[in-house]
């Protein structure tokens, strides 16, 4: 009977560490804010995406926030370097996932960096993007950076990671997580 007891605890105890990762789709536009000063950075370094996971073809989700890409791409005070979705399990360990767009030289990208996600009451976010020019010799000549670190947000809801003159829009939804439902009959009167 004791031993019961003790399994049962460690039960209680271990169980919602082990399914606390849920199915999340995050979205990210990264802008470029056409007023602010250009500040040129280092160029990223040469293990920028060390210790983290490679975004799989098969995550890639549609995006959802094409209106507010579109309302972007029409004001000429702001530029999207990069609009991804995609889809992820979210948990209390963080996740560092390396976002990388363009053709690839010599180990760098046009757009290159990581992601790091930490689900809690908000998700707590790690952001290094780099955007780089590259010369005809395919070596990097000219680098932007965007970090942003331990910023928390809200999930299911559109957040403004501010950089300067970069900035990134996120959106965090829980793929899992049940629609709140319609209040009674009798309360919508």
């Amino acid at each position: 009977m004791r031993l019961f007891r003790i399994l049962s605890l460690l039960l209680v105890v271990i169980a919602p560490s082990a399914f606390a990762d849920s199915l999340y789709q995050v979205e990210m536009i990264l802008i470029r804010q056409n007023a602010e000063p250009l500040i040129n950075s280092r160029a990223a370094p040469e293990d920028w995406a060390a210790g983290a996971s490679r975004l799989d073809n098969d995550k890639v989700s549609p995006p959802r926030l094409n209106n507010i890409v579109d309302k972007l791409s029409a004001d000429n005070n702001y530029t999207v370097l990069l609009h991804k979705a995609w889809e992820q399990n979210l948990g209390e360990q963080p996740v560092k996932l390396a976002i990388s767009d363009g053709q690839e030289q010599f180990g760098q990208f046009p757009i290159e960096g990581t992601l790091s996600l930490q689900l809690g009451r908000f998700t707590d976010i790690d952001a290094q993007l780099w955007i780089n020019q590259f010369d005809s010799n395919g070596s990097v000549i000219a680098s932007e950076h965007l970090s942003q670190t331990d910023v928390r947000t809200k999930n299911n809801q559109l957040n403004y990671l501010d950089g300067g003159h970069l900035a990134l829009l996120i959106k965090i939804t829980s793929l899992t997580a049940k629609p709140p439902s319609a209040p009674p009959p009798d309360l919508q009167d």
